[in-house]
């Protein structure tokens, strides 16, 4: 990392206080203006994002070296080879080999304490290491422009929504069955008058026919965000990014977005809006801590949800079963039953789930209504999270 330049262009990033939460003022160009061509604000706010992930919350540069030091493969496995590598300007596998040797540890020692008082320089971090608003800033941006380069390569920014017939209206006209359509809004009367008409002796999918859904307008989503201590790192990371992605996506067609961040307790909440930024810069703050009560943010977001017939939809991002309360499980169903009561759909993505957590999110979108998505691949979570909110307009 190259310490010592100067602080114009982080006083750029301090003009993005007043913006207001418009996708159209908070654009590529903005961005661009503020971080193209300067390689040093990329790479600190990569340093910043990642610190995050992994629940650093002080740039200290002795402890940091003598984690380094006295245990390297746990230091290794807490804070990842990126930061590493930025802290100490060597690659991690050199770190490793050397540790031991004297004269190394004074020079990476060096080394830390002054990309850290480069960081202070650039008023990214306090004089006690903590991370400042510019920094936190700055970490959003490289965030959004991360995702927004993803997307666009996938070629998931290009389709096109339209918002004509939603899941969850009024029963209207009859069509042929597609993958992604209820069970529930089977027209089994007109499926069996068809595979009757083609002589078919057995229903089968083809002579399906399904109830259209008439629209009710706006669509609200909340995005429930697991924050307990396994999803620290690359997890967490990955799910900061399908949100930016969901707000993105949702906002440009005009619906709301709310967040849910949730461990033990419910840790962060903002109600379904069309301000990016306040759901971006919140979003980047996200640290993972503590156990997992999903029953918690089922309630929580019902009472988050406005009141209006709307199109009504959470979608929960886990990679274990609740572990918070006395009976956790039955907890989780009963609050999801009340979220259906509510109009509230509910749709699950689960992350390398064992198979009683699968059998549990299983429970969970049958009484919801929603989609399942049980995933390994973590870098395919923004896919799956537009999958979902694609189902549902």
């Amino acid at each position: 990392m190259v310490v010592g330049s100067t602080s114009t262009d982080l006083k750029k990033t301090s003009e993005l206080k007043p913006i207001k939460g418009s996708l159209k003022k908070f654009n590529n160009e903005l961005m661009n203006s503020i971080i193209e061509n300067n390689k040093q604000s990329i790479e600190d706010g990569k340093l910043i994002k990642e610190s995050i992930n992994v629940g650093i919350g002080l740039f200290t540069p002795n402890l940091l070296f003598e984690q380094l030091v006295k245990n390297y493969a746990m230091a290794e496995k807490i804070f990842g080879e990126s930061i590493i590598r930025k802290l100490t300007d060597y690659d991690p596998s050199y770190v490793k080999k050397n540790i031991k040797i004297p004269e190394f540890q004074r020079e990476i020692k060096k080394n830390i304490r002054s990309n850290i008082e480069g960081l202070k320089d650039r008023e990214l971090i306090d004089e006690q290491g903590a991370i400042t608003e510019q920094g936190v800033e700055l970490a959003s941006l490289i965030l959004y422009k991360e995702e927004l380069d993803n997307l666009t390569e996938k070629g998931i920014l290009g389709e096109k929504v339209h918002k004509k017939n939603f899941r969850y209206g009024e029963k209207q006209d009859i069509i042929n069955y597609k993958k992604g359509h209820r069970y529930r809004d089977i027209a089994l009367k007109e499926s069996v008058k068809l595979a009757i008409k083609r002589q078919h002796n057995k229903l089968i999918k083809d002579d399906l026919r399904v109830f259209k859904r008439k629209s009710k307008g706006q669509a609200c989503i909340i995005y429930c965000l697991d924050a307990s201590g396994s999803m620290k790192g690359e997890k967490i990371d990955s799910c900061k990014k399908a949100g930016v992605a969901l707000a993105y996506k949702a906002i440009t067609e005009k619906d709301k977005v709310g967040l849910l961040v949730f461990g033990s307790d419910i840790r962060k909440e903002i109600p379904p809006t069309h301000n990016f930024v306040q759901l971006l810069k919140t979003i980047i703050r996200i640290r993972a801590t503590k156990e997992t009560n999903i029953a918690k943010t089922i309630d929580k977001a019902i009472q988050l949800f406005p009141k209006k017939e709307i199109t009504k939809h959470l979608i929960i991002i886990s990679d274990a079963l609740p572990t918070f309360g006395k009976k956790p499980e039955k907890e989780t169903i009963e609050k999801a039953a009340l979220a259906k009561n509510h109009d509230i759909t509910i749709s699950f993505v689960g992350i390398n789930l064992d198979e009683k957590g699968e059998k549990l999110a299983k429970k969970i979108v049958e009484i919801g209504q929603g989609n399942l998505y049980i995933t390994k691949n973590i870098k395919e979570l923004d896919k799956i999270i537009l999958e979902d909110y694609y189902s549902i307009i």
